[in-house]
């Protein structure tokens, strides 16, 4: 199995998100990344933990690698991490307030560094069986 180390832009990793609750399917990165493969556990962080995942973005701390797994041409599931990828996406939509502020709320230049803001995205380069 081959892990390759690639640093992906919040920008890109939110483009396509889909988030159908009576489902269970979340998508994002254009509709190429399951973030909730069936194997996946619901989204349990509280709101807490949801916040600190935002905060640390925003103070440039390092988030632990997000981990996808190829399944397709350009098909990802993820394998770990499916929790801190719904909090940014989540956050983006404005869904939830961190420190008084929503997404769309932010001036535009925190705006533009929280898309910019390049993530550790860990990809399996492996089909799953």
């Amino acid at each position: 199995m081959k892990i390759e180390l690639q640093k992906i832009k919040i920008k890109d990793l939110i483009k396509g998100y889909e988030r159908d609750e009576e489902s269970g399917a979340v998508f994002g990165y254009n509709k190429n990344l399951n973030i909730r493969p069936p194997y996946q556990r619901e989204f349990v962080y509280k709101d807490k933990q949801r916040d600190e995942v935002i905060r640390t973005i925003f103070k440039c701390f390092p988030l632990n690698s997000i981990y996808w797994v190829k399944n397709g041409k350009n098909s990802y599931e993820v394998l770990d991490g499916q929790q801190r990828t719904i909090s940014i996406c989540d956050y983006h939509k404005s869904d939830f307030i961190v420190d008084g502020q929503y997404f769309h709320t932010l001036v535009e230049d925190k705006k533009e560094k929280f898309l910019e803001e390049k993530r550790k995205m860990k990809k399996f380069l492996a089909m799953l069986l």
